[in-house]
Parts: structure tokens; sequence; C-alpha cells
């Protein structure tokens, strides 16, 4: 009703920049793609305040010192939308915390074009990964 939003989260390694994907359980729409965290918003919540709590509900707390890169929007209608960030944060995290996660993986941006995705993640990710090249040039 009030939109949605999610986050892929992407650190700096020494072996390159990796990227946070969430496979989705059987429970949840397009069960046993691969996507990243997130959901509905709450009424009056923003779009990057409620990607963050969706995060932390599916797959854990976020490390203190993450920052926004910069955000791709799907508006389907005039009063819906989806909003994907791109979060960087200094270290590896996550793991399934209910019934929405089935698994966490951080992998090369190039590595995701090789997953079975989730259509409306797939749709985001050519501009989601100009977000994440653009913000660190060495990607893979």
């Amino acid at each position: 009703m009030f939109g949605a939003a999610g986050v892929v989260f992407v650190t700096q390694e020494p072996e390159g920049i990796r990227v946070m994907v969430q496979r989705r359980s059987a429970f949840a729409h397009e069960g046993g793609t691969w996507s990243c965290a997130g959901g509905a918003l709450d009424s009056g919540e923003s779009a990057l305040v409620g990607a963050l709590r969706e995060a932390s509900e599916e797959i854990g707390a976020i490390p203190d010192g993450w920052r926004e890169c910069g955000h791709v929007v799907f508006a389907p209608a005039s009063n819906w939308s989806y909003t994907t960030f791109v979060v960087e944060v200094p270290e590896r995290f996550g793991a399934s915390m209910n019934f929405e996660t089935d698994d966490v993986a951080w992998v090369t941006p190039a590595a995701i074009d090789g997953l079975d995705l989730h259509a409306g993640f797939a749709a985001a990710w050519p501009d989601l990964r100009s977000i994440i090249e653009s913000e660190f040039p060495s990607t893979d």
C-alpha cells in the first residue's frame, strides 16, 4: 500500500567488491530465486528507513558505518514504487533470520549474472550494477 524498498549491500575486500544476495524461501514470492533483502514500507516511513528495517528483519543487524551509494526506483504505477538502495558496509554480515530467507551469500558483481534471479531484481540489476561500478571502479 505504501510502496516497498530493498537494499543491495556491498563491501570492499582485498580480493575486490562483494555483493550480498539473499535466496528467497519457498514461502516468499518467487521462492528459490536470489534477490536483495527488502519489503513493504510502513505508513510515513521513508524508503531508505524501510529498506534497512526490512533487511535487518530478514538478514540481521546491519554493521555500523554503512554508507548509501545510490538507488534505483521502479514505479509501475503513480501511487506505488519499489526503491532499491546500494549500501556500502564495512564488513560481511547476514544470515537467515526468518521464514523469508533461505540463504545469504556474498558474491562478485559478475557472479550475480549467473544466478537464478527474482524477476524484479533481475530488471533492476543492470542499473544497480552501474551504481556499484561508478562507486567502486574495480568491481570484480
